[in-house]
């Protein structure tokens, strides 16, 4: 997670350019591997980080004795992170996952400081010889879920609560509201704006506010389950849906809950290991998708009807196969200005988005 719009021009840059590569792997570790895990946010039951510990558990389930592994959570980016990852150095891991993207300039200090220690970084716009950065391809999922958003509202009104405008969030609004127009073309994606990543009582009144200007179905870009507890609150007088960001929050939303955009890191988390116990890692940026199973779109109710059901199954496919991208085609933005003619957006421009899609209602802070 990150808050830098301006970092959006290096990241563009970055996905243009070839990986800093050392001139050979670090040398492989003693087993056990220490790996260290440095969290933005506690754990909990659901969210950005109960994911990335979803992925680590899974590791060390995949991995056993061969792993060791430590967790440091609730660590604010900035000095924080820095003098945690240090410390984790010292202590002797030899691999170390950073999970938000306010650790990386941090991070690339200690990697610095530690050349035979490996970093991997979510999200990023910067490498090393020991530094690496990986991130998902969250809006593929996102075009998905505004289809089934599209689908499935009677009044065409879906409300989106999102954290910062950095281009990560700009694209999950910007390809909901591709799908949600190509399942309805005169639906309308309103979007309230929060500039924190977790604060439950504003995400809570930002759902609210929402519902009140009409939205029945609600996603967000946020930390905590309340946009998910606001849409159970206001199913049965209202008959609000929610399709949940990060984790699966039925607990949080049984009646109320659609399906939910989840990340999945464990098999990732599991071959950086593998790499790093054999001798041969070495930094190459990852930004993976559908097809790679780091996002989906899962946790689908049981009253979405089967036809709905195969015709969302028939576009995930699609978007695996590289048949679908979200952003294809003549793309306009909401003030009705053509952003892209034809053919399908590069990856450059996707990083750098900085525009909000046609059928978005609002502008970027």
């Amino acid at each position: 997670m990150y808050k830098n719009l301006a970092r959006a021009a290096a990241l563009a840059a970055a996905l243009l350019s070839p990986p800093h590569t050392p001139a050979q792997a670090l040398a492989a570790p003693p087993e056990p591997l220490k790996i260290g895990f440095v969290y933005v946010s506690p754990v909990g039951e659901a969210g950005w980080s109960y994911q990335h510990d979803l992925g680590r558990r899974e590791m060390e389930r995949a991995l056993g004795a061969r792993v060791r592994t430590t967790v440091v959570e609730a660590v604010a980016e900035g000095a924080d992170s820095e003098r945690v990852m240090r410390d984790l150095a010292r202590q002797g891991h030899q691999l170390i996952f950073a999970t938000s993207f306010g650790y990386l300039e941090p991070a690339l200090r200690v990697a610095a400081e530690f050349p035979q220690v490996a970093f991997e970084h979510a999200g990023g716009y910067k490498t090393a010889p020991n530094l690496n950065t990986y991130n998902a391809r969250y809006y593929e999922a996102r075009y998905l879920a505004g289809w089934l958003a599209g689908k499935t509202s009677r009044s065409g009104i879906a409300g989106y609560v999102a954290g910062f405008p950095v281009p990560e969030v700009v694209q999950g609004i910007n390809a909901f509201a591709i799908g949600l127009r190509e399942a309805n073309p005169r639906a309308q994606l309103r979007v309230q704006w929060l500039n924190t990543w977790f604060d439950p009582a504003r995400e809570r009144e930002a759902a609210q506010a929402l519902i009140d200007r009409g939205a029945d179905v609600l996603t967000n870009h946020s930390g905590s389950p309340a946009v998910a507890q606001a849409a159970q609150a206001a199913f049965k007088d209202k008959g609000v849906r929610v399709i949940s960001y990060q984790s699966d929050m039925r607990a949080y939303a049984p009646e109320a809950q659609l399906a939910a955009v989840t990340h999945h890191w464990g098999g990732y988390y599991t071959q950086v290991a593998r790499e790093r116990l054999a001798g041969r890692w070495q930094p190459a940026p990852v930004w993976g998708g559908l097809k790679d199973g780091l996002v989906q779109l899962s946790a689908l109710d049981a009253s979405i009807p089967d036809e709905l059901r195969a015709q969302l199954e028939t576009r995930r496919r699609a978007i695996v196969a590289g048949t679908l991208r979200p952003f294809s085609g003549r793309l306009l933005d909401n003030a009705g200005r053509e952003r892209q003619a034809g053919g399908t957006m590069d990856d450059a421009a996707i990083a750098a988005m900085n525009w909000l899609a046609a059928g978005v209602v609002g502008t970027l802070p």
